[in-house]
């Protein structure tokens, strides 16, 4: 069965360029420009969007994601609230994939086999849960690939090639290769060591690999996509939030707009690399 993820891929490839992969977290800074923040990434160029799932203790987050979280949990967002996002999403573009990222604890607190029913439902398309290693693969990962979710795989710089056959093992939909060590945010990637880490991801796998940490604009976005499937932007895009604020932290009419703007200059970076036909 192809997922929404797989065919959205092979449409990307088909055009011989990557993939531009857009975070944005759930509620950020409430759920009703939330919304129109999500609403408004396809139309900016964003071929696929991961949506994070607010959550108290993110340890893998940078500063930005986190705040973007704690943002997010104080206008009242939830798991279920997450779901309602997707749908009312959905209601405007039965296209574009829905990837929710973020930690296990508030997909086990929901209860398992209920979630992945209404994410169905909602129109959710894959998971990434970067707090469940291979070793846990029957607690989440095996029952959503059964129910029809992809479930996506980080693999970082420290993954060598004995760990990468159980880290590709269950993995469905695309490769996440996290370009640095660290939190999210936290530097700019080496390029070429990037470009040479996914060739050897993709000597184990015929999945995509979509790489992300580290890309900041146009230019870096540019870089990665030579040496990659998918370019994934987070940490700028939740700080293009932050700074259309006003002073109390709330929505002003700029933000949906500022977020756009951003995704509309680094997708034109991704769209200026031509990749050979496959």
């Amino acid at each position: 069965m192809t997922t929404r993820i797989d065919r959205r891929f092979a449409a990307v490839q088909a055009e011989r360029r990557a993939a531009l992969v857009t975070f944005v977290m759930a509620g950020d800074p409430d759920p009703a420009a939330s919304l129109a923040i999500v609403k408004g990434l396809p139309a900016a160029g964003a071929d696929l969007i991961e949506l994070g799932m607010p959550f108290t203790d993110p340890m893998a987050d940078g500063p930005a994601i986190q705040a973007a979280g704690l943002r997010a949990l104080n206008g009242g967002m939830t798991l279920r609230k997450t779901l309602q996002l997707v749908r009312d999403f959905r209601t405007g573009d039965a296209d574009t994939p829905i990837i929710l990222m973020g930690y296990y604890n508030p997909i086990y607190v929901y209860g398992v086999d209920a979630f992945l029913k209404d994410a169905l439902e909602a129109g959710v398309d894959g998971l990434i849960v970067v707090d469940l290693p291979p070793e846990e693969d029957e607690e989440l990962c095996k029952p959503a690939l059964s129910a029809g979710l992809n479930f996506i795989r980080l693999a970082t710089p420290t993954t060598d090639d004995a760990r990468l056959p159980a880290v590709l093992a269950n993995t469905s939909g695309f490769v996440y290769y996290v370009s640095i060590t660290g939190i999210t945010g936290a530097a700019t990637p080496n390029f070429d060591k990037v470009a040479g880490a996914v060739a050897r991801i993709k000597r184990h796998t015929s999945l995509p690999v979509a790489v992300g940490f580290g890309v900041k604009n146009a230019e870096t976005a540019e870089a990665i996509a030579r040496g990659a499937d998918g370019v994934v932007v987070g940490t700028a895009l939740v700080e293009a939030v932050r700074t259309s604020l006003d002073a109390d932290g709330k929505a002003t009419d700029k933000t949906p707009g500022a977020v756009a703007a951003l995704v509309s200059d680094i997708a034109a970076g991704v769209r200026r690399v031509s990749k050979a036909a496959a």
